[in-house]
C-alpha cells in the first residue's frame, strides 16, 4: 500500500471515530441537564443506535455495494450527517430530538463499514496492515473526549456542532479516497444477515455463547449511556477526558491479548471480561469523588479487559468454531445480534432501572447511583455464573481443514 494511500485512510479513520466520540459519549449528560429528559428517555435515544445497526448492514448489502462507489456513498452519508447534527443542537424539545438522532444514526452507521471496506480494498495484506490504521480511530474517539472535556462542553449542544463540522470536512475529503467500485454480486437478506451459521445452533455450548454475547450488552448499555451523566453528577470535572482512559486501557489490552489467550484459553479468557464488569461496578456503586475517587478512575481503567476479553475473544472463538465457508456469515450475525439486537434490549433496561432510582427533591445527586450500578453489576453476575456451569467447549472439527483444533474449556 502506497504511503499517501496509508496517510489517507488514517485520516479517514480518525475523522470517522472523532464524529461519533464527540456526541455520542456525552449525549446522556447533555439530554439531562439541557433537553430535561428522564433516564428513560436517554436509553430510548441511546436505542437508535442499536436500530440503525440493525438496519444498515441492509443498507449496504443491497444498496450501497452493488450499485455506487463506496467512497461517494461515504461522502453523500457524511454530508447529510452534517447537517442532520447541526439541526439536533437547535432543538429543544426531546421528541423531536429522538426522531432527528434516529436520523443521524441511520446516516451514520452504514459509514462504518464502508470506511472499512475502503480500507480493505486498498491492502494487500489486512491482516497485518489494517491495525495500524484502524488505531487513528481509536485515538480520533480519545482526541473527541479530551476535547470535549477540557472545554467543560458535556452538557452543550456545541457537541453536536463540533461532530457536525467534523462529518463536513469528512464528507468532503471522502471524494478524494481512493476509488471503491461497486461491488457488482448478488446478495440475499439470508446472507446479509448470516443466517447460513444457523448451523451453528447445533451445538449447545454456541447457544449459551450466542445468548450470553446478548445479555452482557444490557452492562455495556448502562456503561455507554449513563456513566458520564454519573461522573457529572458526582462532580467530577473533565469527565468526558477522563473516560478516554478506557479507550487507552482497551488498547492496552488489545496489545496484550495474545499473551493471555495462550495462557487462559477461550473460557477463562471470556469469564474474566465478564466478571470484570461486576467489579467495574462495584467500584461505580462504592467510588465518590472525594476520598474514593481512585474506585471510579479503576473502573473506567477495566474497560479494556470488559470489552476485549469478551466481545474480541467471542470473535476469535466464532473464528475456530465456524466452518471457513460461513466464517464472515457467523461473525456478521453475532455482530447484528450484540450491537443491534443486545444493545437494542440493554440500551431500554438500562433506561427504566436508572429512573426508577430517581432521588428525591433536594438530594444532592440526581440519582441514586449505587443502586443503579449495583443493576448490572447483579446481571453480570447472573450471566457469568449460567457461563460458567453451561459452556463447554469440546474438539472442533473443521471440515476444510480436516483437522481438529482443541479449544481450551
Amino acid at each position: 500500500m502506497k504511503f499517501s494511500i496509508r496517510i489517507r485512510l488514517s485520516i479517514l479513520m480518525l475523522l470517522e471515530y472523532f464524529v461519533w466520540g464527540a456526541w455520542y459519549v456525552t449525549m446522556g449528560t447533555y439530554l439531562l441537564t439541557s433537553l430535561k429528559a428522564d433516564a428513560i428517555q436517554v436509553g430510548t435515544a441511546y436505542a437508535n443506535l442499536s436500530i440503525a445497526a440493525i438496519i444498515s448492514p441492509i443498507f449496504i448489502g443491497l444498496i450501497a455495494d452493488r450499485f455506487f462507489s463506496a467512497q461517494k456513498v461515504l461522502g453523500l452519508l457524511h454530508l447529510l450527517g452534517a447537517c442532520t447534527l447541526y439541526y439536533i443542537s437547535t432543538v429543544k424539545h426531546f421528541e423531536e430530538f429522538w426522531w432527528l438522532i434516529l436520523l443521524y444514526t441511520l446516516l451514520y452507521m452504514p459509514t462504518m463499514s464502508l470506511a472499512n471496506g475502503i480500507s480493505f480494498s486498498q491492502m494487500k495484506d489486512p491482516g497485518k496492515e489494517f491495525p495500524s490504521v484502524r488505531v487513528l480511530g481509536t485515538a480520533g474517539w480519545i482526541a473527541a473526549g479530551l476535547l470535549i472535556g477540557f472545554m467543560d462542553m458535556e452538557g452543550s449542544s456545541l457537541t453536536f456542532r463540533i461532530a457536525a463540522a467534523c462529518s463536513l470536512v469528512l464528507g468532503v475529503f471522502s471524494f478524494f479516497l481512493p476509488h471503491t467500485p461497486p461491488q457488482k454480486r448478488s446478495a440475499s437478506l439470508s446472507s446479509i444477515l448470516g443466517l447460513e451459521a444457523l448451523v451453528l445452533f447445533k451445538d449447545r455450548s454456541f447457544i449459551v455463547f450466542f445468548l450470553t454475547s446478548i445479555a452482557v450488552c444490557i452492562p455495556l448499555a448502562f456503561y455507554y449511556n449513563f456513566t458520564n451523566p454519573f461522573l457529572n453528577d458526582l462532580g467530577v470535572k473533565n469527565a468526558a477526558g477522563i473516560m478516554t482512559l478506557g479507550q487507552a486501557s482497551e488498547f492496552l489490552f488489545m496489545l496484550s491479548m495474545p499473551l493471555f489467550f495462550s495462557r487462559f484459553g477461550i473460557k477463562k479468557m471470556m469469564l474474566l471480561g465478564i466478571f470484570a464488569w461486576i467489579i467495574r461496578y462495584m467500584l461505580f456503586a462504592f467510588g465518590n469523588n472525594e476520598t474514593e475517587a481512585w474506585m471510579l478512575y479503576s473502573g473506567i481503567i477495566l474497560h479494556g479487559i470488559c470489552y476485549d476479553f469478551f466481545f474480541v475473544t467471542g470473535q476469535i472463538y466464532i473464528d475456530r468454531r465456524a466452518e471457513q465457508s460461513i466464517r464472515n456469515a457467523a461473525q456478521g450475525m453475532i455482530t447484528f445480534a450484540t450491537y443491534g439486537i443486545g444493545m437494542l434490549i440493554g440500551s431500554y433496561i438500562s433506561g427504566f432501572v436508572t429512573e426508577k432510582f430517581v432521588s428525591p427533591k433536594g438530594s444532592l445527586l440526581n440519582y441514586d447511583w449505587q443502586s443503579v450500578w449495583l443493576s448490572p453489576a447483579t446481571i453480570a453476575m447472573g450471566v457469568g455464573l449460567l457461563f460458567l456451569i453451561f459452556f463447554r467447549e469440546k474438539t472442533i472439527q473443521s471440515i476444510s481443514q480436516k483437522r481438529a483444533i482443541k479449544t481450551p474449556v
